[in-house]
């Protein structure tokens, strides 16, 4: 057999092994429901899909939300806030319940147009007349820290870029998490060992790295208490959450045990008054 004839015949191999029998078309129509958990609601299109007006409460800060990863970072940074007495954080939080399309209602669009939980809206902005909302759950913990001045870092120097790079690296790790391993792992219409694999590949990666961190800190910030800052929230939210078995059913496969330092870190905040109340904060119903 010629050389040519040999190469042609790996090629062939190779791609009959990577073949699942689905040929993309040269334009994507969406002709079908997508499956999956959240199948009714997707769609590849932005906007309000209804009218539906939020409530406003009495306090100076008003959170719409859902008690999700994403949401409970928020939820985090108000309550600690709450337990340094802080009364200008004050704040109503209402229930996003984005399985219902709530997240599509015309006044929720109005302050977010990616119709994503959280979003918080500020009524006592010194600095304008009129509310400020702000959306992506790391935007609000930057503005919720730098208008009190608390959990993070001021001054320009390596403490606050630790910070903020660690914040960035969750807001660009996390995705690969929720989006990829758990959205194949747990809501997708059938298990596919190929995006099981690259995401849990990718998930232990980055379990990896945070355990190599905290091997020598007791914070993402170092190893007193002021080295805990919205670092820790945010990435505790996904990440600690993960490791003490409380995302996706996933910590056995995952073998999170092999992470000591990174689940004696989320141990430690799990503990902390305000987290505990975080993980389980009551919200209203936006009627």
């Amino acid at each position: 057999m010629s050389k040519d004839s040999n190469q042609s015949n790996v090629a062939n191999n190779s791609t009959s092994n990577q073949s699942t029998g689905y040929v993309p078309p040269k334009v994507w129509v969406e002709d079908k429901e997508s499956g999956g958990k959240f199948a009714s609601i997707n769609r590849p299109t932005a906007g309000a899909r209804h009218d539906k007006a939020l409530p406003v409460g009495e306090a100076p800060l008003q959170l719409y939300s859902l008690n999700t990863p994403n949401g409970i970072k928020v939820n985090i940074i108000l309550e600690e806030l709450a337990e340094l007495g802080i009364v200008d954080a004050a704040y109503d939080a209402y229930k996003i319940d984005i399985s219902e399309g709530d997240q599509f209602g015309s006044d929720f669009v109005a302050i977010n147009p990616n119709s994503k939980i959280p979003v918080l809206v500020d009524y006592a902005n010194n600095e304008a007349n009129e509310p400020v909302a702000i959306f992506e759950s790391g935007a609000i913990l930057l503005y919720l820290a730098e208008k009190f001045g608390e959990f993070i870092p001021v001054s320009l120097g390596k403490a606050r870029a630790d910070c903020l790079s660690w914040v960035m690296w969750q807001m660009g790790s996390a995705p690969f998490l929720g989006g990829g391993f758990g959205h194949f792992y747990a809501y997708a219409p059938e298990p596919l060992e190929y995006p099981i694999n690259r995401y849990t590949m990718e998930t232990k990666r980055q379990l990896d790295v945070l355990d190599k961190h905290l091997k020598d800190n007791t914070y993402m910030g170092g190893n007193d208490e002021s080295g805990y800052n919205i670092a820790d929230m945010i990435i505790w939210s996904w990440y600690g959450q993960l490791v003490l078995g409380k995302l996706y059913d996933a910590a056995e496969f995952l073998q999170v045990d092999e992470y000591e330092h990174v689940r004696r870190w989320a141990r430690t905040i799990e503990k902390r008054p305000a987290v505990e109340r975080a993980v389980s904060l009551n919200l209203k119903s936006i009627g």
